[in-house]
């Protein structure tokens, strides 16, 4: 007896015929996805990105990108009678009549800083555990690509209510414009639409804010989450774990459920925070004077760097063929993308360096790569001494220290400070080799203390579990390049390269089988 078919298999059936569903499920929704921690900023960046969009539409709805002149009648009575742009009386209009319109600002702003931080702090993981390496180089792009939009993104966001403040960071933005030698007072007029402030600015921040970055970004991030599902998901070394397999939970119904609840998890922090603690009020600011500024005129944290880089700059001019070159803005307008470029062609120059063919799906310890980890945690260290450098005013203010002794210390440690961090982080990194070299020889110290015949007294080591010897055992260790007899200059920059990346002095070796098995593990001697 046939059993009969319900309206909703019957649907599916009919979908299956047309568009394989079956199959694709078949072959899908059984992926096998590790489970660790790290791996949840990924999904962080995703969320936030989820509640910009969904914030950004309702926000759409009543904001006006236009700089006509208005004079604001309305709630918050200390603008009353004053002269303002639309885009900003509409951004008033928004957070004190709009029912549930401050809060939705709030949440858009703190979602798009979450973003920001989640894309810097995930990439900062795949840089340093070695999850960019082949096949996920054009992964490890787009990821960039997503960071750098997003930082565009949010300075065009923030810029929008051309209130006081973000009208400084558009101020900003035409001085650095203007220093483009020849064509950069073409280039100020055509982007403002006639001398500063223009009237086609916002606008334009409107249309690339609203359509053209966040629909680049959404088709990067189609693309990097299909190259996840393709290459499979990396993971940490460990008993069962090989290059060639995945152990973790099945994309449903485990990491779905897990997905959903942290989803929600990430909106209910971010709206918590958006309740509690106010960002970019607007109305403090008052709308935007091209005679006036604040001293506590500051970009949001991800771009305080490229500000740093302006702040600490010395004021150097140069006149050639009649052309003045403003170097003070010149230099650090060269030297933004050069910062970020850094860490984005790194592990192209590591792929040079190495010559590694293969694929890898098992991470590595940041230790296990002192070079890399100490190049990281340099990079890292540029960005804060910068960032510090677009904040000099407020360190002076608030710490009563002198203007100028700031900005010298930050123009001497934007030198030092990164080199001094590349060493410390280096030898530490090497430190770390030693002493995991050390627990597998010896195993781990067990406190109790054991008198020998002889008088002397020892500590008693336990062998390591068989699990914690795989872990501390798992990785690769390269071997410097050798110089061929006839050699290009290039070849010679590689191989130079290569014995100051994995040189007996960058890596600690290994204990092999033989130094395990001849080591006591049970008298402590």
């Amino acid at each position: 007896m046939t059993t009969p078919q319900t309206s909703g298999r019957r649907t599916a059936d009919w979908l299956d015929g047309r568009l394989g569903i079956y199959t694709l499920a078949r072959t899908n929704l059984r992926k096998i996805f590790p489970d660790h921690w790290s791996f949840m900023l990924g999904e962080i960046c995703l969320y936030s990105f989820v509640v910009i969009v969904l914030t950004g539409v309702y926000l759409t709805l009543f904001f006006k990108p236009s700089m006509a002149e208005v004079v604001y009648h309305g709630p918050y009575t200390p603008l009353n009678g004053i002269r303002m742009s639309e885009a900003y009386a509409s951004t008033m209009h928004i957070s004190f009549e709009v029912r549930g319109g401050l809060l939705i600002r709030q949440i858009h702003h703190w979602a798009a800083l979450v973003f920001v931080a989640a894309m810097f702090v995930h990439m900062m993981r795949v840089f340093f555990t070695g999850a960019f390496r082949k096949p996920r180089e054009i992964n490890w792009l787009f990821g960039f690509l997503m960071l750098f939009l997003g930082l565009l993104d949010g300075f065009f966001g923030y810029s929008l209510p051309d209130d006081l403040l973000s009208g400084t960071g558009i101020r900003f933005v035409e001085g650095v414009t203007l220093a483009v030698p020849l064509i950069g007072t073409y280039v100020q007029m055509f982007l403002f639409g006639g001398e500063f402030p223009g009237t086609d600015i916002v606008p334009r921040f409107f249309t690339i804010h609203v359509l053209l970055i966040p629909g680049v970004i959404v088709g990067l991030l189609v693309a990097h989450l299909i190259l996840v599902f393709y290459h499979k998901h990396t993971q940490w070394a460990g008993p069962g774990r090989t290059e060639r397999n995945v152990v973790g939970a099945p994309l449903m119904p485990v990491y779905l459920a897990k997905a959903g609840g942290f989803f929600f998890l990430v909106f209910g922090i971010i709206a918590a925070m958006s309740a509690v603690a106010t960002v970019n009020p607007i109305w403090a600011y008052g709308p935007y004077r091209p005679d006036q500024v604040s001293t506590d005129a500051q970009p949001d944290w991800y771009m305080g760097f490229a500000e740093g880089l302006i702040r600490v700059m010395p004021g150097w001019e140069v006149g050639l063929w009649g052309h003045t070159l403003n170097l003070g803005i010149l230099i650090p307008f060269l030297a933004f993308p050069l910062v970020l470029g850094a860490i984005a062609v790194h592990p192209f120059v590591e792929n040079w360096i190495t010559r590694d063919g293969r694929e890898h799906h098992l991470l590595d310890r940041p230790r296990n790569a002192p070079v890399r980890t100490a190049f990281g945690a340099a990079w890292i260290s540029l960005y804060l001494v910068l960032l510090a450098g677009g904040g000099n005013d407020l360190f002076a203010t608030h710490l009563h220290l002198s203007l100028n002794s700031i900005t010298h210390a930050v123009r001497i440690g934007a030198f030092v400070v990164p080199v001094a961090v590349f060493l410390i982080t280096r030898r530490w990194c090497l430190g770390l080799q030693r002493r995991d070299r050390d627990k597998v020889l010896h195993g781990r110290e067990t406190g109790i203390i054991r008198r020998l015949p002889h008088g002397e007294y020892v500590e008693l080591h336990a062998p390591l579990p068989q699990a914690e010897l795989h872990r501390l055992t798992a990785h690769k260790q390269y071997t410097p390049a050798e110089l061929p007899a006839r050699a290009g200059r290039l070849t010679r920059v590689r191989v130079r390269a290569s014995r100051a990346y994995h040189g007996p002095a960058d890596q600690i070796s290994r204990p092999t089988a033989e130094q395990y098995r001849e080591t006591a593990h049970t008298d402590g001697a």
